[in-house]
């Protein structure tokens, strides 16, 4: 049961009412987690800005949710991860593929240094070496990507957090949480 209030979007209104019917025609549905989020509406606004932002970066759907996963499984949080796996089977990403990149793998080289460097982002709070930082441009990733990361790692960071402290339900299939590497 969520520790905070479920906005429901039938009864909401002004901006939050918006920002729910837009989040409805996205999935079909309200998930749980805006549902929570709703509860601030600059909150709301600040998580559904950075989801379209993001979703028109350069990093393209796929590596989005790949980040998502990996950032979501070590941080424990079960919704985060059974959502965007769901949203990355979506963005045509392959069930194997969705359950490497949750341990921070992936058999392609640029995804796998992607996926490392949002990884160390979050073991080193965002203080990680310069090397860290040269590992991803040399695998083919330039400045406005590289940005790009470590926005996907602080909105997951945001989402991780309003749904494991606010215990917010999970209307997705569940995933099982995997062991860090």
């Amino acid at each position: 049961m969520s520790l905070v209030h479920l906005v429901d979007r039938d009864t909401a209104t002004g901006t939050v009412k918006d920002q729910l019917d837009q989040i409805h025609g996205a999935f079909g549905t309200v998930p749980a987690m805006f549902r929570a989020v709703a509860s601030s509406p600059a909150a709301l606004r600040s998580m559904w800005g950075s989801f379209g932002a993001l979703g028109d970066g350069t990093l393209g759907a796929a590596l989005g949710e790949q980040i998502a996963v990996a950032v979501a499984n070590r941080n424990a949080c079960a919704y985060c991860l059974a959502a965007h796996t769901a949203l990355g089977r979506r963005a045509g990403v392959p069930r194997d593929a969705m359950a490497a990149a949750q341990e921070g793998r992936s058999d392609d080289p640029r995804t796998a240094a992607a996926l490392r460097f949002a990884l160390a982002l979050v073991e080193e709070r965002g203080q990680v070496p310069a090397d860290e930082v040269r590992a991803v441009r040399d695998a083919g990733f330039g400045d406005e990507e590289i940005v790009e990361i470590v926005a996907h790692v602080a909105l997951n960071l945001f989402t991780n957090y309003v749904n494991v402290a606010l215990d917010v339900p999970v209307d997705f299939p569940t995933v099982a949480l995997r062991r860090s590497a």
